[in-house]
């Protein structure tokens, strides 16, 4: 797979009305625009669809790939209510919209961290559309720990989730594009990225404002989306029922589906060496063979 050529995607707008609140949701669009399509691409919480063009764009050959912007994310424009939200159904009932514009055969659904877990909640609704699943470091908590999201105190105690606090002290304004690269690069979830990966996600990562540059994905709805956690993947993974390979970090890794569970036997789970949470933006390579290999 030659990861130097990046044919540049397609924009795609498609509207989007369910009970979440209407609006526009951002697609890229790679490969030849007369096949259908064979892979669906989400991306993790706080970044957006541009942020994996070097991962997706050698893959434009072979395969056509959708990759939308989340509610609140890049250049989608649906509403963002934090209000009451507990769960990623939002998510997932948006993706099972922009599913259903898809005339061709079942695809493919891929995602990194939370757009993994979007993706397997949205399988488990529309199972006919889905054909396998390959999950890059998903958010699935122990059973334990998913139980006790569902009880009504968790909405309490939310707030005091580290990934909650520190999404809400991230800067939101930045002066210029180039005073936001350079105070990523290296550092924080940034640290060892590719300069070309980190200027993709600055691409649509920030909104140009009067006053400058503001992040597409406000802390609040990044912070929003760590706290709501009542959503259920275990139930997914059993609902689903077809072929789901998943990929975990070997360090740190927000994914806790056991190597082998006697009660899930369509899921099979790799252990990347060497990966942390963030390994398909440091080992793209092992992510893309793994795409390839579920849509061909």
């Amino acid at each position: 797979m030659d990861a130097i050529r990046l044919s540049p995607p397609r924009r795609l707008t498609l509207p989007i009305s369910n009970r979440w609140g209407d609006g526009d949701m951002a697609v890229l669009d790679f490969g030849d625009p007369k096949r259908p399509v064979d892979l669906v691409f989400v991306h993790a919480n706080g970044f957006n669809a541009m942020t994996y063009r070097s991962l997706l764009a050698p893959l434009a050959n072979s395969l056509r790939i959708w990759a939308p912007d989340l509610r609140g994310h890049g250049r989608s424009t649906l509403p963002t209510r934090l209000e009451g939200r507990r769960s990623w159904h939002d998510h997932r009932d948006d993706l099972t919209a922009l599913l259903d514009t898809l005339d061709g055969p079942p695809v493919i659904m891929a995602g990194h961290s939370m757009g993994g877990t979007a993706s397997l909640l949205t399988a488990a609704e529309r199972r006919d559309k889905i054909s396998g699943l390959v999950l890059l470091d998903p958010v699935i908590w122990s059973r334990l720990t998913v139980a006790a999201f569902q009880l009504p105190l968790f909405d309490r105690l939310s707030s005091r989730i580290p990934l909650v606090k520190n999404a809400l002290k991230r800067r939101a304004l930045f002066d210029n594009r180039e005073q936001a690269m350079t105070g990523y690069t290296g550092r924080g979830a940034f640290r060892g990225w590719p300069e070309m990966m980190l200027a993709d996600y600055l691409v649509d990562g920030l909104t140009p404002m009067d006053t400058g540059f503001a992040l597409s994905c406000r802390p609040e709805w990044e912070a929003a989306n760590y706290g709501a956690q009542s959503h259920d993947p275990w139930r997914a993974l059993k609902r689903y029922g077809g072929p789901v390979r998943i990929l975990k970090a070997e360090t740190g890794s927000t994914c806790h589906v056991p190597s082998k569970a006697r009660d899930l036997p369509n899921v099979s789970v790799e252990i990347v060496e060497g990966g942390n949470h963030f390994f398909p933006m440091l080992r793209a390579d092992v992510a893309r063979d793994a795409l390839f290999d579920a849509a061909v």
